[in-house]
């Protein structure tokens, strides 16, 4: 699928309702296409954080190497849970066992946030795996876009794979499941919550409690490392009591004591005392002892460092880069970081493209929060939170420029005190070989989180433009990665907003683009229904192109309903009108669109009639994607036909050129009528050869249960070993290549 008119891409395609369109059936994300289809090999991915030092833990990191060495023993995968309080440690201890185990796991680590305190809520275990499915390999654009899919696939690729994987900061069991990985892999879960529920699963459930006196000393010494603890032994068991024992408030004190080398220890014995007392007005979540740690840490920050803590507070995501920052305090910010960061109150983020990025442990980014709701006015906060949406909605912008040069935006507003020369740019620049396309695709991904947490907080924070505006920017990435439940939460949400606002044109964009999503996820009377409500509101407008526009949607959506007759009635009102109002392209893309039905029910000599006008336009228009489309479905029309030499010279054309656009889905096509061909000259064993490739072709894009796999390979379990090449064949009846889910052009 890809989105607009004027793209020089040449997968895009013209014509649509304000640049959307449909590219049924073709798959974008690195598709591989290599004899019968095999993926090509990339290194195993490598995603644990480092390690920090732990101490007084040897008795758990025991206990989980002995659960491993039991579960192996019996064949079965490893699975453990580590429970325990905010900033005891849970993180830590389950790094620790697991980068020990790196030489013996060769198959790579996997990392996930589940986000249990997230701003946003706990991460949805669909989008989590398909980033484990993605690391493991599998192109963007073949991830399975139901749930059950993808972790049957996962299942799949880690059954007889050596890895270990981390879950942290997990919710609840339901959410840890889907996730389990096959095979004798390790998984690590960390949690809040106990979790006896993963007992069930065979996992091994240990609770962390708080460090011992002696242990919480040896870490304050480890922080320090000056001499100090040794100096001041009964101060530093009073320090290591006052916080509770809880790792990450020691590691936050002894932080503030190392930016202090003359202070003794008693003055942050005093002073942790005395912050003790004030505890109740802003606890978090009783964890009063992290919070006095905070407390005076905050307290030491320079005044930049201090309001910029504040400010980051109010990001809505989990993880920021650098230039959110700079957006929010300008040059400033690069120092304010660096204080942050040696204060422990930022924690690194590993980076694969080199760009810094930041997390706030989850009671950190309370603690910012609660500042700033104290210390900062209404105004003072909007503001900030307007600067931080209209960051992402400018950098989202101008990786959709990256993406599809030529698309038509919808227009981007940029108001009420926020200088669009102010937003920091951010750094998603090709590395390791990428297009610059490919690397503002992964931009857009990593940071999908942040851009729907945006799209989600724009109207309740009164800004309802920000949720069409950065839906409508972050377009491209929806269909290209396979992110459906995104595509329509995104859309769905932009509609509300835009019709909020009474933004017609902003309406009818998030109608046809989300009702797209709607056909993706099968949703297709939905899909329909919102075509329809575009289709009148043009109609409203006064928008005759916009209207006609329209017309090859909810033919596709027909189309997918079954309804072949009806959907052949808007594809031809399409192609009579739209080339009338000046889109020659659209008006060749429904001709298109007409000549696949033709073909599916078997009217060969008007599929090829209409296939070869739409090849015609296309190639005048400089699409060759979809001229290679259109020449296929006329080599496979020529097959029906008996006009072998042709079809042959067609089919291979197509194919060749869609290979190089890696489009699986189509390409696999053009095999299953190189297949019939073959079966036409009685040529049966190179006829099982293509319906080989066919069938592997579709599964690796995740379409091994379409009517045209389904089809390839009931041919391919038909065809019985071969009596002798050249015998005759009988003609074959409708082709079962054909496809069946069209194509919106217009």
């Amino acid at each position: 699928m890809r989105g607009h008119g004027n793209s020089t891409n040449a997968n895009d395609l013209s014509g649509t309702v304000h640049g959307f369109v449909v590219q049924a059936g073709s798959v974008h994300g690195g598709i591989h296409v290599s004899g019968a289809g095999a993926r090509e090999e990339v290194p195993p991915p490598w995603q644990l954080p480092p390690s920090v030092r732990i101490t007084d833990r040897a008795d758990e990191l025991r206990a989980l190497e002995a659960h491993r060495g039991r579960a192996t023993e019996d064949g079965h995968p490893t699975l453990a849970a580590v429970s325990g309080l905010g900033g005891v440690g849970k993180t830590a201890v389950a790094l620790a066992w697991l980068h020990t185990l790196r030489p013996h796991f060769p198959g790579g680590q996997l990392y996930a946030d589940l986000g249990a305190q997230a701003p946003d809520g706990p991460a949805d275990p669909g989008e989590v795996v398909a980033r484990f499915l993605r690391a493991l390999g599998v192109p963007s654009g073949q991830v399975p876009p139901a749930l059950g899919e993808r972790v049957a696939l996962y299942r799949s690729l880690t059954a007889g794979r050596q890895l270990v994987v981390l879950l942290d900061d997990a919710a609840t069991a339901a959410q840890v499941r889907p996730l389990l990985p096959a095979g004798r892999c390790v998984t690590a879960v960390t949690s809040r919550r106990r979790m006896p529920g993963l007992s069930l699963d065979g996992g091994h459930v240990i609770h962390l409690g708080p460090l011992s006196t002696d242990a919480g000393v040896e870490l304050l010494d480890a922080t320090l490392a000056d001499g100090r603890v040794a100096a001041q032994p009964e101060e530093a068991r009073a320090l290591v009591l006052l916080c509770a024992g809880l790792p990450l408030a020691v590691r936050i004190a002894g932080a503030r004591l190392a930016a202090r080398p003359r202070q003794r220890i008693t003055a942050m014995v005093r002073a942790l005392s005395e912050e003790h007392e004030r505890l109740e007005a802003l606890a978090i979540e009783g964890d009063h002892d992290v919070r006095a740690a905070l407390d005076l840490s905050y307290r030491g920050l320079p005044p930049t460092a201090a309001r910029l803590y504040r400010l980051l507070g109010l990001h809505p995501g989990r993880e920021f880069g650098a230039p959110v920052a700079r957006t929010l305090l300008g040059e400033d910010a690069v120092e304010a970081l660096d204080a942050l960061h040696d204060a422990n109150l930022l924690v690194d983020v590993a980076e694969a493209s080199g760009g810094e990025r930041y997390r706030f442990h989850d009671l950190v980014r309370l603690h910012a929060a609660a500042l700033a709701a104290q210390d900062e006015s209404g105004d003072e906060r909007a503001v900030a939170l307007l600067r931080i949406g209209h960051h992402y909605l400018a950098n989202a912008g101008r990786a959709e420029e990256v993406i599809e040069p030529g698309r038509a935006s919808l227009e981007r507003e940029f108001g009420r005190g926020v200088d669009p020369e102010s937003i920091a740019e951010e750094d998603f620049g090709p590395v390791d070989g990428q297009t610059a396309a490919d690397a503002a695709l992964d931009w857009l991904e990593r940071e999908l989180p942040n851009l729907m947490a945006v799209v989600r907080l724009a109207r309740p924070m009164g800004a309802p433009e920000l949720a069409w505006q950065v839906t409508d920017a972050s377009w491209p990435l929806f269909p290209r990665r396979g992110l459906y439940r995104e595509w329509v939460e995104a859309h769905r949400e932009g509609l509300l907003a835009a019709e909020e606002e009474g933004n017609g044109e902003a309406s009818c964009r998030m109608l046809t683009s989300g009702a797209l999503g709607k056909l993706e996820t099968g949703d297709h009377a939905e899909g329909l229904a919102m075509f329809e409500r575009a289709a009148a509101s043009f109609q409203e407008r006064g928008d005759a192109l916009g209207h006609a526009r329209t017309l090859n949607y909810r033919g596709l959506a027909h189309q997918r309903l079954g309804q072949q007759d009806r959907a052949a009635d808007y594809f031809a009102r399409a192609a009579a009108e739209l080339p009338a109002l000046g889109d020659l392209r659209a008006g060749a893309l429904a001709r298109f669109n007409l000549a696949d039905i033709a073909l599916a029910q078997g009217r060969y000599e008007i599929a090829a009639v209409e296939a070869e006008a739409a090849r015609l336009t296309l190639e005048a228009a400089g699409d060759p994607y979809n001229a290679a489309r259109a020449a296929g479905l006329t080599g496979r029309a020529c097959v029906g036909l008996g006009r072998l030499d042709r079809a042959e010279a067609e089919l291979s054309a197509a194919l060749s050129a869609l290979r190089a656009e890696t489009a699986g889905f189509e390409a696999a096509h053009v095999l299953g009528g190189l297949a019939r061909l073959s079966e036409r000259r009685g040529q049966r064993q190179q006829a099982r050869q293509y319906y080989r490739e066919a069938v592997s072709l579709y599964a690796s894009v995740g379409r091994s249960e379409s009517a045209e796999a389904v089809g390839a390979r009931a041919r391919l379990d038909a065809l019985e070993p071969p009596e002798a090449e050249g015998s005759p064949s009988a003609p074959p009846g409708p082709d079962p290549s054909g496809d069946d889910r069209g194509e919106a052009g217009a």
